[in-house]
């Protein structure tokens, strides 16, 4: 089956376990996730599983990408912090779905690659930092959405405080060894928290996450 194919079915399978966001669907079949993988992973790249992507890091199952992007429920107009660039994957799918993202990544070597990966695809509305993104980028604030690929013990109160008025966060909350999917939206001075439901992210480094083990 050709990359094209196996993506079509992919979202047919995301569709029938509860992704409803058409917008979020298109972006899934487009952006063609095996250049986001290993050259020997290439051929999983189209099922629903997360992926090791080298220095300890992995390449999100879809069907959680497509679920927190889903949770954003993004406007074109809307500008994006992601943070755990990882291979990028995460990033060209929101790219297609707002104005601009900004995304960050502790992995210099991580972020450079996915860097040349967003450019070959002609992507041009994404900007890269290297950095810790427990700390978000406070010069860039305020965000309309947040999405965290890595768990955390709880929101970060800098990425909270980044967030824009009706802004929403998706985050993975809990221990090193389980989480919860975690939607926050900020409405006006209040922080309105929904379970999206139990995942499985590698750990956010820094001082509103876990210390490097």
């Amino acid at each position: 089956m050709d990359q094209s194919r196996a993506r079509r079915e992919l979202v047919k399978k995301l569709r029938r376990k509860g992704i409803w966001d058409e917008n979020v669907l298109e972006a899934i079949r487009i952006v063609p996730r095996h250049l986001f993988v290993p050259p020997e992973s290439a051929h999983l790249a189209s099922m629903d599983e997360a992926l090791p992507i080298g220095f300890k890091q992995t390449i999100s199952q879809p069907y959680v990408v497509a679920m927190m992007t889903q949770a954003l429920a993004l406007a074109q107009g809307d500008r994006v912090l992601d943070v755990g660039t990882g291979s990028g994957y995460q990033v060209a799918i929101l790219a297609g779905l707002c104005a601009e993202v900004l995304t960050m990544e502790v992995v210099p070597e991580l972020s450079s690659a996915a860097r040349a990966r967003i450019r070959d695809l002609g992507i041009d509305n994404v900007r890269f930092v290297i950095g810790d993104g427990s700390l978000g980028l406070s010069d860039y604030a305020r965000f309309d959405g947040i999405v965290v690929a890595a768990a955390a013990p709880d929101a970060p109160p800098p990425l909270l405080d980044q967030l824009a008025d009706g802004g929403r966060m998706v985050i993975p909350i809990g221990s090193r060894r389980e989480q919860r999917l975690t939607l926050i939206k900020k409405v006006e001075s209040s922080l309105v928290r929904t379970d999206l439901g139990a995942v499985r992210f590698v750990p956010l480094i820094g001082p509103y996450g876990f210390a490097e083990s």
